[in-house]
């Protein structure tokens, strides 16, 4: 009996050990991301199925610790889809396109105003009543001179005057201050002031009127004024003697009633 028991033992050892032992399947992996730096220069690498932070730490070269305090760990733990810092590094590389070369644009010189022109018309006539002021029927004087010229020393003319009634005017002049002056002929006295100055703007044109009397008019009219004035003082010296005169009549009848 026992020795059958013994061979019973025996072949179900045999059977054990000529049994294939299977292994356990090994862990499956996924691939490690080699990490590129970013355009602000930072390496950063997403957790993968079945990473761990030491497998993350060993492949990318970076010690534990240093792994753990870059991403501010206390611990191991880490999640799939997070962001680990590994570093940084330099900036990836852009290169530009070429694009078309910019056409400079050209400066274009700056305009000159342009100047303006105006016209300038002057009148030496006759001030015959010696008011100063032009009469339609007062005429122009001739044998007398006109003289213009501007302040920057462009225009510098000279014409006599002649007769009629028209002024004479110098056209296109440069806008400007200019100075008119005049001339009065031999046996004239000028009634007006020769010489004036003005500022000639582009599009004006302006009359100037300068007046002058004959010597001989001139030396009538003092001698009426003077007379006139004369009439005055005698007519008032009369006026005194007259009344004189009443005073003195009605004086004397009062004494005759008194005698």
């Amino acid at each position: 009996m026992i020795p059958a028991l013994l061979l019973f033992v025996l072949a179900l050892a045999w059977l054990g050990f000529s049994r294939p032992t299977l292994a356990a399947p090994l862990l499956q992996l996924t691939p490690f991301v080699t990490p590129t730096p970013g355009p602000d220069g930072r390496i950063l690498y997403k957790v993968q199925p079945n990473d761990t932070l030491l497998r993350i730490s060993l492949i990318a070269g970076i010690p534990l610790d240093e792994l753990r305090g870059l991403n501010n760990l206390t611990g191991d733990n880490i999640v799939v889809g997070q962001e680990l810092l590994l570093g940084l590094g330099g900036p990836s590389v852009v290169t530009p396109t070429p694009g078309p070369s910019p056409t400079p644009t050209p400066l274009l010189p700056t305009p000159t105003p342009k100047q303006g022109f105006g016209t300038l018309c002057v009148l030496l006539y006759d001030d015959r009543n010696g008011d100063s002021i032009r009469q339609e029927n007062e005429p122009s004087i001739p044998g007398g001179a006109i003289s213009i010229s501007n302040r920057a020393g462009s225009v510098s003319e000279t014409v006599e005057t002649a007769a009629g009634t028209d002024p004479h005017c110098f056209g296109e002049l440069q806008e400007g201050d200019y100075t008119i002056t005049v001339g009065v002929p031999a046996g004239y006295n000028p009634t007006t002031t020769t010489t004036y100055a003005l500022e000639l703007k582009a599009g004006d044109e302006t009359f100037l009127g300068f007046g002058a009397q004959t010597s001989t008019a001139t030396e009538l009219l003092e001698p009426e004024q003077e007379s006139g004035s004369q009439s005055i003082l005698l007519g008032l010296v009369g006026g005194l003697f007259l009344l004189a005169g009443v005073g003195l009549a009605v004086f004397g009848t009062r004494l005759m009633r008194g005698k």
